[in-house]
């Protein structure tokens, strides 16, 4: 048993590095798929928006399945699709079929997404102690593998689409190959035997169904603020820089790195810091240090002070999702792949609504004092954090000495 529930985990790993590294592939080959489809940033920007409604419904319809069907069906099926339809922007021609591709593309993409974070509750569970922020860490290792690929396919002259494709068929080799090392539907079932939250051990199930649905509604919530914060961070850190500070393009690029990094270098810490403090814990200091984080980028005249501020604000944001999405699955365990979608999909309209929210602002105030909303919503975050305690925020430490690393 010891020896499958450490299988699994791996196997969860490889998925979270196979979704980072498929959209990751996407995303760096969007300006040459801009340049074959001929379009402008403008139109791109909404051709976008597709590929995030093709991730929330997605999400929506994969959730659900995980918790009928069980995982070891529904993530490597999304894998496989993710995996096929990654060549489909490639192909586009023209802004019709790339808005197609891009619905299509989405869809699978939340479907890996969200099944593959239900697994991942369900090996938590199992292992007694707190494992998803590495999963989540590994998933920015995945972005990296398609950076790094993207460059060398691009210096041997290759074509967006034959990249695409080998990046894609390589993915749904690597998805069939770990599905069996994935819990089973029964493994799964037997983790979840104990609850997580008061009101189902003293409460009638109707009355704990609807305190559960409830939690999961405000996580969903502290997930599209969080999410947001995390969205405006990935396309304005560097215009910050360069546009307010002055600083060169290539001195304004390492704001970004040093966010992301920091963000990254943070989810391989903080399973650590969840196992001694809490989720609960994690959750409030995290947001608590993003807000004195972005309020010194927003506020700070120096540029040292700037990239201060956003290592800040991405070691703060860096466990808060991770918290979320695990307090969701445990909520109800039997329904964890519907309540991960919930928070997921609600989370992922944050992330897609947060840089134009900000660019929407810049029209009324300079872009460092637009700032100032994200201070605001990840200090309501810090005071959200109470939805915890109901939660693994209150679980004491002797709970978490499970299975070996």
């Amino acid at each position: 048993m010891e020896r499958s529930l450490r299988g699994a985990r791996v196997a969860t790993y490889v998925y979270f590095v196979l979704c980072g590294t498929l959209m990751g592939a996407w995303v760096v080959h969007i300006p040459a798929v801009e340049e074959r489809v001929d379009i402008s940033h403008a139109t791109l920007g909404g051709l976008l928006v597709l590929l995030g409604l093709g991730a929330f419904v997605g999400m929506q319809v994969a959730g659900p399945l995980t918790d009928r069907l069980g995982a070891r069906v529904v993530v490597p099926a999304g894998g496989v699709l993710c995996g096929a339809t990654l060549v489909l922007p490639g192909l586009s021609r023209d802004p019709w079929t790339l808005a197609g591709s891009l619905l299509v593309f989405g869809f699978c993409n939340g479907c890996l997404d969200v099944s593959m974070n239900a697994h991942a509750v369900h090996v938590e569970k199992a292992y007694g102690r707190p494992v998803m922020s590495g999963f989540h860490a590994t998933f920015s290792v995945g972005g990296v593998l398609a950076a790094l690929v993207a460059a060398g396919a691009t210096s041997a002259g290759l074509h967006p689409a034959a990249t695409l494709a080998a990046v894609g068929a390589v993915g749904i080799v690597i998805a069939l190959a770990s599905a069996r090392a994935l819990m089973p539907a029964a493994s799964a079932a037997a983790s979840n035997g104990s609850t997580d939250t008061v009101e189902e051990t003293h409460a009638s199930p109707a009355a704990a169904r609807r305190g559960t649905a409830g939690r999961v509604w405000l996580l969903a919530v502290l997930a599209l603020m969080v999410m947001l914060c995390e969205g405006a961070a990935n396309d304005w850190s560097a215009l910050h820089l360069e546009d307010v500070l002055g600083a060169p393009a290539g001195t304004a690029a390492f704001a970004y790195g040093t966010f992301a990094a920091a963000m990254t270098t943070g989810r391989l810490l903080a399973d650590r810091f969840v196992a001694r403090f809490g989720s609960l814990a994690i959750l409030r200091h995290g947001a608590a240090t993003a807000a004195v984080g972005i309020t010194l980028v927003a506020l700070g005249p120096w540029m040292w002070a700037a990239f201060v501020g956003w290592a800040l604000f991405g070691l703060g944001l860096s466990g808060c999702v991770p918290q979320l999405f695990s307090a969701a699955g445990h909520a109800d365990p039997a329904a964890a792949g519907a309540n991960v979608s919930r928070v997921a999909g609600l989370g992922y309209v944050g992330m897609l609504a947060g840089p134009a929210v900000i660019g929407w602002l810049t029209h009324l105030v300079t872009l460092n004092h637009a700032f100032v909303l994200l201070t605001l919503l990840c200090a309501t975050t810090a005071v959200g954090a109470r939805v915890l305690r109901t939660e693994s925020g209150r679980t004491p430490r002797s709970e978490m000495a499970g299975v070996g690393p």
